[in-house]
């Protein structure tokens, strides 16, 4: 299954939209590399870049939420507050039994193919909407 930008996921926010390809191209990347039998290898560099990306891409949506007026930005900022939570154990649990077994990596795939099609796919879209309607008609 290969996990490819569609352009239903655009929020029209070039930097944010960047963002979300980027995270897009590294969880199919993890997908491949785990038919190759390299998801342990792989998980290990996915969770190095994760935890720059969640920090970048979380404070500039919710930058832009809150500048555009974005009705539900806390219950959005949750949402990602719950995700680097989860990034978090999982980071602490690969830890904790020395490097990454493969119920790390199905873990993680599991989170990350959740955050892709109930976050990205509704929430981030619900975003778009709003700044969508905040144009003025041309």
């Amino acid at each position: 299954m290969a996990i490819t930008w569609r352009d239903e996921l655009a929020l029209g926010v070039p930097a944010i939209d960047d963002q979300h390809k980027e995270l897009l191209n590294r969880f199919d990347q993890l997908l491949t590399d785990c038919k190759q039998g390299k998801g342990s290898e792989e998980l290990q560099h996915l969770l190095g870049f994760l935890d720059d990306y969640v920090l970048l891409h979380f404070r500039d949506e919710e930058q832009l939420q809150q500048q555009s007026g974005f009705p539900d930005a806390e219950g959005h900022r949750r949402e990602h507050q719950a995700f680097v939570a989860r990034l978090q154990e999982l980071k602490q649990r690969v830890s904790t039994d020395g490097g990454v077994l493969v119920d790390h990596v199905l873990d993680a795939n599991k989170m990350l193919l959740d955050w892709l099609i109930r976050h990205i796919s509704v929430r981030d879209r619900e975003v778009g909407k709003h700044l969508k309607s905040l144009e003025t008609p041309r």
